[in-house]
């Protein structure tokens, strides 16, 4: 059984983006990680990460563009000449040169309020703790942020105003990977081939067939998704956002949308759908589609309910058959799980689950994903539905 292409994505609300509890939005806080300073043992650590040592204290005489009066983090104020900006920038910090293209920020967040599930906040520490994990194994930084940076901006619309200003606020940084607070990693060693991207600036989840021949808005996933530090971001974000709620044409773009997709089932203007029309809109699609990478070979946002019912630790112990980096017929755990329509932090989710199926795959994919990291230390749950239970590894 190939785990990863499993997934289909039934959805009630936005099937990509939780990062919505009652009208907040999931985003900004200030936790900033470096997975460098906290390495721990992994039987197969990634040591191309841990080559370069960039000079974090280095604050070099010349002027970049932090030194601009007109400098804005607001994703309403267009950005200009961003490659050549940050061009500058690593001339005048060249420790930073080193693996430069390979270099991934994940950003993530929560809402600033406390959750209405009594265990919402346990489920996004435990969230949260799963993609700190994966970031220290793979030399990966981290952002988690829990304020609204665009008052507008909220619900799935969230997650672009942050966005744009990690890109500002880290021009070290290649790749900025969005991940949703409900996704989580399910196999901790998979790494990400960004080979495969090297022409590309935008990565999502999703099925060409599904975007181009039957115009189905759950054929992407916008909740998790990799974006070149670029130009080209900028001015799609630009474009993207601009069928967002701080525009006047918000309900425009809601009626045109829902128009369009016929298995839209509500009426507001979403980011997901707004992808989605911007690569079958006949002049957006010239602009947009050749730098846009549609991935299906593996799960970067694998539809949990198709795959929690197969992980077990016997699934959690096999070797890893094929292509490590993700060869179309090989073998692999699903890489993230994403947890659409449960809505762990308000516990509002899709009527089409219960709670109880949301949270039990949550317990198990949580597990197994941390059996992966207490494996490295002589412990293992033996129970993957009982968080409190470990043993010794055999």
């Amino acid at each position: 059984m190939v785990l990863s292409n499993s997934q289909t994505s039934p959805t009630w609300k936005h099937t990509a983006s939780s990062l919505v509890a009652h009208g907040f939005l999931f985003v900004s806080g200030v936790s900033l990680v470096w997975a460098l300073l906290s390495f721990v043992y992994h039987p197969n650590p990634n040591f191309e990460t841990f080559k370069t040592n960039p000079n974090l204290c280095y604050d070099p005489p010349q002027t970049t563009f932090y030194d601009d009066p007109h400098l804005s983090y607001d994703i309403e104020r267009p950005m200009k000449d961003w490659d050549m900006k940050r061009r500058e920038w690593f001339k005048h910090h060249p420790s930073f040169n080193a693996g430069l293209r390979n270099r991934i920020l994940i950003v993530t967040g929560s809402q600033p309020s406390k959750c209405q599930n009594q265990v919402g906040d346990h489920l996004l520490l435990r969230l949260f703790k799963n993609k700190v994990d994966y970031s220290r194994l793979h030399g990966y930084d981290i952002f988690y942020n829990n304020a609204l940076l665009h008052p507008k901006m909220t619900g799935f619309w969230a997650k672009y105003p942050l966005i744009r200003a990690a890109m500002l606020a880290h021009p070290e940084a290649e790749w900025i990977w969005w991940i949703d607070s409900d996704a989580m990693f399910t196999d901790m060693e998979f790494k990400i081939p960004l080979e495969r991207y090297e022409n590309h600036n935008l990565v999502v989840h999703g099925w060409k067939h599904l975007i181009y021949s039957k115009q189905s808005w759950t054929s992407v996933n916008a909740g998790v998704f990799l974006m070149r530090n670029c130009q080209w971001s900028m001015d799609f974000m630009q474009a993207w956002a601009s069928m967002g709620p701080q525009t006047q044409n918000y309900d425009k773009w809601g009626r045109i949308q829902k128009s369009t997709f016929k298995d839209k089932m509500f009426p507001q203007s979403d980011d997901q759908s707004a992808l989605i029309y911007l690569l079958l809109n006949k002049n957006e699609r010239a602009k947009w589609e050749d730098k846009i990478y549609v991935e299906s070979e593996y799960s970067l946002s694998g539809y949990w309910l198709g795959i929690v019912d197969d992980l077990t630790n016997e699934r959690g112990a096999e070797l890893m058959m094929g292509d490590c980096r993700g060869a179309v017929g090989s073998w692999r755990r699903p890489f993230v799980t994403h947890f659409t329509g449960c809505e762990p932090c308000s516990g509002d989710h899709n009527p089409m689950y219960t709670w109880e199926a949301c949270w039990k795959g949550m317990l198990k994919a949580l597990n197994f994903a941390d059996n992966q990291v207490l494996s490295t230390f002589g412990f293992v749950h033996p129970d993957l539905l009982n968080s409190s239970w470990v043993s010794r590894r055999a």
